[in-house]
């Protein structure tokens, strides 16, 4: 009989498990682990009013609690990955569950802003330990026969479970309080800690090289200045001095950490393995795809909300569909790339999110409604489904087993990077569309009305208050400029899909030996996983 709280072993000349019922067990516990993070990375966007109410804190602040938590996941999770990788997967993936629930616990009872962004970041490092291990996870335990499919689960939870977590989240706000937010993560990490201690084996590297503590703070200052940019730019200025010295902080960052890493024997990432297609292409499709759908959902809840009149529940059950669809072909994307290759594959997830973009761009409209962008809707939730599968694949396989940690890493990097620069920049081409529009349909308005609509759609909407003819004016110009803005943005977006697919048929992953690949040994380090 298993006990509770040990793992059953593995045959260290093996490092794979070969039981179904076992990987399934450790699949579903990554998952449950996987979800707490998703979920707390989205949650708290559909509660930013009663967070501001409860503590009497600005939009800024409120900004804060939600970007802390992102910007120090982001910037911890290659340094931390690659712990994992020589710590022991299991230990940190413990470890990372119990900061990552406490952390939400604190936040859950927090009584000041000040406090609820301490747990915030908290919370961001305990995630940053729990992400690139969950992958490295499978992708170490699973046999190549099996690996495809179990990182297209792995996938589709990533992808679609942000979507469903924000509905479960907004379910809570409304039946309760924001404080429930957090009982969802907690719940999470509770059953994910009983089933890591179950069925989750340890697996670790061991490498004659010391760890790259120089090329892990360049990693950190890089990631820290760049998303802070990203994050930041649209609210200061893009050319406030703050975005400005960020910017030359991530910039002197990032080409440290290149300039070091060429340097060492042991690198923490050796970016000589971007010369090969596969992590390549791989981390641009990814970077090209979060980015896009990151913009998308920036343009979707304000024309939910603003133009459609829904509440924030009904607006993220209006995501649903997209998710899964999503979810669903993130799971049949390894079949498919087994028939016509990755490549292919990934080629024609681009292709629909793509035609998904212009059939919202095209048939979109004030008083369309939600029918008008369903069609867009599900081409992109398809189409990212079928290249983030194949994607992730080519990022993990481009490393050996011993450096997944570090794959895993790379992967939920440039998910994150992709993700603050997609709402930056689509962000901001649908803002400049809208002032562009909203110009030119304020004839007639009083000078405060229109000033008001030149600031934004929800502005607009608060300050014509009345059905009088002049409010309705005012609220129809402001709705139909934002349809003019989301064209743009959207039209913006299939120029980057274009450009990806472009690239992608150009130099997308050839068809290779998994195994092959898989084992491919680390520059310069002699290393072996051990599995107890």
């Amino acid at each position: 009989m298993i006990s509770p709280d040990v793992a059953p072993p593995v045959d260290a000349a093996d490092p794979t498990i070969h039981d179904p019922r076992r990987r399934r067990a450790i699949l579903v516990a990554v998952c449950i682990a996987l979800m707490a993070v998703i979920a707390s990375v989205s949650g708290l966007n559909v509660a930013q009013q009663e967070i501001a109410l409860a503590f009497g804190a600005s939009q800024s602040t409120v900004l804060w609690i939600i970007n802390t938590y992102t910007i120090s996941l982001a910037a911890l999770l290659l340094p931390l990955g690659a712990l994992g990788d020589r710590w022991g997967r299991r230990p940190v993936l413990l470890a990372g569950l119990i900061v990552f629930g406490a952390a939400s616990a604190a936040a859950g009872v927090a009584t000041s802003s000040e406090v609820m962004i301490a747990a915030r970041l908290l919370s961001g490092v305990g995630a940053a330990m729990i992400m690139p291990v969950t992958l490295a996870v499978v992708t170490s335990t699973f046999p190549d026969e099996e690996r495809s499919k179990a990182i297209g689960v792995w996938t589709g939870v990533a992808g679609g479970g942000g979507i469903l977590g924000m509905y479960l989240s907004a379910v809570l706000v409304d039946l309760a309080s924001w404080r429930w937010l957090f009982v969802l993560p907690v719940a999470l990490v509770a059953v994910a800690i009983g089933m890591t201690l179950r069925s989750i084996p340890n697996s670790r590297e061991e490498s004659a090289h010391g760890f790259d503590t120089v090329g892990s703070l360049a990693s950190v200052v890089a990631a820290v200045g760049l998303i802070f940019v990203l994050h930041e730019g649209p609210e200061r200025g893009w050319t406030a001095p703050v975005t400005l010295l960020s910017l030359l902080v991530g910039v002197i960052g990032a080409v440290g950490f290149v300039a070091w890493e060429l340097r060492q024997q042991a690198p923490l990432l050796d970016v000589r393995l971007f010369r090969k297609r596969g992590l390549a292409s791989g981390s641009v499709s990814l970077l090209a795809v979060f980015g896009v759908q990151a913009g998308i959902f920036v343009v979707l809840f304000p024309y939910f909300q603003a133009v459609l009149g829904w509440s924030g529940l009904r607006s993220t059950l209006a995501l649903m569909p997209m998710a899964l669809l999503m979810m669903l072909a993130s799971g049949l994307a390894p079949r498919a790339a087994a028939r016509v290759g990755a490549r292919s594959t990934m080629a024609s997830g681009i292709f629909l999110g793509g035609a998904g973009l212009a059939l919202m761009a095209t048939f979109v409209s004030v008083d369309g409604g939600y029918l008008s962008v369903l069609p867009g809707m599900l081409a992109m939730g398809l189409g990212m489904g079928l290249t983030m599968t194949p994607s992730t694949e080519a990022i993990t396989t481009a490393l050996p087993r011993a450096r997944q940690g570090v794959a895993s890493a790379l992967n939920d990097v440039t998910r994150e990077f992709g993700t603050a620069l997609g709402v930056a920049l689509l962000g901001a081409v649908l803002s400049a569309g809208y002032r562009d529009a909203v110009d030119t349909r304020l004839d007639g308005l009083p000078g405060a009305d229109a000033e008001a609509a030149r600031e934004g759609i929800a502005t607009a909407i608060a300050t014509a208050d009345g059905t009088s003819a002049q409010a309705q004016a005012l609220v129809r110009a402001a709705q139909e400029s934002f349809v003019d803005g989301w064209q743009q943005a959207m039209w913006a977006g299939v120029g980057v899909m274009t450009i990806l697919l472009g690239y992608v048929l150009a130099r997308g992953p050839q068809r290779a030996g998994r195994a092959a690949s898989a084992q491919r040994p680390d520059p310069g380090q002699a290393a072996a996983v051990h599995r107890r």
